[in-house]
């Protein structure tokens, strides 16, 4: 991760998380709460703090940090979230029923096979896209852009509807993951 991505304590960003090739992952519950018990997991135990969150079928937004004077950095959360995920995901695509598991374990195995770091099978994506949120407005407009997701994507006309966000917490509503509601 070059200076420009670094992610420093103390601060805010918005992440976005992506699976490699941008492939649809995310189209079975099954898959989709491992995403939402690993961060429910990264609150409870290791201080990752959500101020907003959007889960689409290849990839994951969220407006985090992590608690101040934490054992974990915002970091290590993220590295350690993408880890287990992407090894429970993988897992679930053998356990389960899938139509396409030869060819999604071709892809995520294909995409590790030049990485000495990769053991089996690379799933996310290298980095997170880290943006500090600098101010109020560059807040409200990437809340904004997270709750659209589903509504741009045609799936949700209100995106208070869509169960894999925390718009509804935004609108009254309690939500899937506990948010820190933002500024």
């Amino acid at each position: 991760m070059g200076i420009k991505n670094k992610i420093e304590a103390g601060y805010i960003y918005f992440l976005t998380m992506t699976v490699v090739d941008w492939v649809d992952i995310f189209t079975r519950e099954d898959y989709r709460f491992v995403i939402v018990d690993s961060l429910k997991y990264c609150q409870k135990e290791k201080g990752l703090e959500i101020y907003a969150w959007c889960l689409m079928s290849n990839h994951l937004h969220l407006i985090a940090s992590a608690k101040e004077n934490g054992q974990y950095s915002l970091s290590d959360i993220l590295r350690d979230f993408k880890k287990f995920t992407s090894k429970a995901v993988v897992q679930k695509i053998i356990e389960i029923p899938e139509s396409r598991r030869k060819w999604l374990l071709d892809r995520f195995e294909f995409a590790g096979r030049f990485n000495k770091k990769i053991e089996y099978y690379k799933f996310w994506q290298d980095g997170n896209e880290p943006k500090e949120i600098y101010s109020s407005d560059f807040l409200q407009q990437k809340l904004a852009y997270i709750h659209d997701n589903p509504v741009r994507a045609g799936w949700v006309i209100e995106p208070q509807h869509y169960k894999y966000s925390s718009a509804i917490d935004y609108s009254g509503g309690k939500g899937l993951i506990d948010v820190i509601f933002a500024d």
